[in-house]
C-alpha cells in the first residue's frame, strides 16, 4: 500500500522505515533539512501520492499538527484521507476532521506507543474514526503492530477515541514509572539492601510486577548501578495533565496518576518554594531549626544546645 508521512523524527522515521520492511511504498517528508526525507514540500509529497491518498501527519501537537492539517486540507482532494499519529490532544481530533470534512477530507485519529523500539519491536496503535476509514489502511496498522493477536484497536468510531485512549494509557505509565522509582528510592536508602540492581532484576520472573518498565529499569540500572550520571529531573509530555483534566471533568478519582504528575513538577525545583514555607512556619510555631539559603544550619529549640525562644502560644514539634 501506498503512504506518506509527514514527520520523520525519532518516531516517524522509524515507522517509515518499518512500513517499507513489510514492503509498502513510503514517500516522506520532513520541514527540517531531513536527509531521510523523498520530497523536499508537502506540494511534492501530494504529487507523489496516488489518489486515492492517505498521508499520516507525526508532528508535534498543538499549532504544528494544526497548521499541517490546514495545509493538508488545501492540497488534498476529496476521498483522501489523514491520519494523525502524533500525540495530539483528543479534544483537537474534532476541529482536525471538521477542517478536513468541509472538503470531503477523511480523518482518522492514532495513539502510538513504543517510542524508539518500535522499528524492531512494533507499535501499539490506538485508533479512533469512522470503520470503514480505519478499514481502509488497515494493512498500514497491521504492519506497524506487533506480530500477534494484541497490539492494534479500534477504540471507536468519534475523532479523538483513539488519541484519549492513548492519553489514559499515557497517565498509567506515569504512575507505574512513579511506583517503580519509589520503590528504587527507599531500597537505595536502606543498608539493608546491599545490591539494588540485581533486586530489580530478580523481579523479572515470577513477580506480579513484571512488565517492559520494569526490564528498561534493569538496563537503566546495568548502563548506571547508582544512577549518578543523571540528575532527577523528569519533564512531562502533556499527557499526564490531560488525563487529570480529563478525570476532573468526568469526576473520576485518580490519586496515582495525579500524585506522579505532580513529583515530576517537584523534580524541577531546585529549591522548592513551598518547602521552604514549611521550614518557616516550623520555625516560627516551634522554634524548629532551619537552613539558610547560603546552606548555613541555624539552630532552632528542637537542637542540641540551642536557646530558642518559641513564638507565645508556641505548639508542640510538628
Amino acid at each position: 500500500m501506498q503512504i506518506g508521512i509527514i514527520g520523520l523524527g525519532k518516531m516517524g522515521g522509524n515507522m517509515a522505515q518499518r512500513l517499507r520492511n513489510a514492503g509498502h511504498d513510503v514517500v516522506g517528508f520532513d520541514r527540517g533539512d531531513n536527509t531521510a526525507r523523498d520530497v523536499a514540500t508537502l506540494e511534492e509529497l501530494v504529487a507523489a501520492l496516488s489518489p486515492p491518498r492517505a498521508v499520516w501527519v507525526m508532528v508535534p501537537s498543538g499549532a504544528p499538527t494544526t497548521a499541517t492539517v490546514v495545509s493538508l486540507r488545501d492540497l488534498l482532494s476529496a476521498g483522501d484521507l489523514v491520519i494523525d499519529g502524533g500525540n495530539s490532544r483528543y479534544t483537537d481530533d474534532a476541529e482536525h476532521a471538521g477542517l478536513l470534512a468541509a472538503k470531503g477530507i477523511e480523518f482518522v485519529d492514532a495513539g502510538v506507543s513504543g517510542g524508539v523500539w518500535g522499528l524492531q519491536n512494533g507499535y501499539a496503535l490506538m485508533v479512533g474514526g469512522a470503520a470503514a476509514n480505519v478499514a481502509r489502511v488497515q494493512p498500514i496498522f497491521d504492519a506497524l503492530k506487533p506480530p500477534g493477536d494484541f497490539g492494534f484497536v479500534h477504540v471507536g468510531k468519534q475523532p479523538g477515541a483513539g488519541h484519549f485512549a492513548k492519553m489514559v494509557h499515557n497517565g498509567i505509565e506515569y504512575g507505574m514509572m512513579q511506583a517503580y522509582a519509589e520503590g528504587y528510592e527507599l531500597m537505595a536508602a536502606t543498608p539493608l539492601v546491599e545490591n539494588v540492581a540485581e533486586t530489580f532484576r530478580s523481579w523479572r520472573e515470577g513477580t506480579v510486577i513484571r512488565s517492559w518498565l520494569l526490564d528498561l529499569a534493569v538496563n537503566a540500572l546495568d548502563a548506571d548501578p547508582d544512577l549518578h550520571l543523571l540528575r532527577g529531573y523528569a519533564e512531562d509530555s502533556g499527557e499526564g495533565r490531560w488525563t487529570v483534566d480529563a478525570a476532573i471533568q468526568h469526576a473520576v478519582p485518580m490519586p496515582v496518576i495525579t500524585a506522579a504528575l505532580f513529583a515530576r513538577f517537584a523534580s524541577r525545583q531546585e529549591d522548592s518554594p513551598a518547602m521552604k514555607m514549611v521550614a518557616a512556619l516550623r520555625n516560627q510555631f516551634g522554634g524548629h531549626a532551619v537552613t539558610s539559603a547560603a546552606g548555613s544550619f541555624e539552630k532552632g529549640a528542637d537542637s542540641p544546645g540551642a536557646d530558642v525562644t518559641p513564638p507565645v502560644g508556641g505548639s508542640p514539634a510538628a
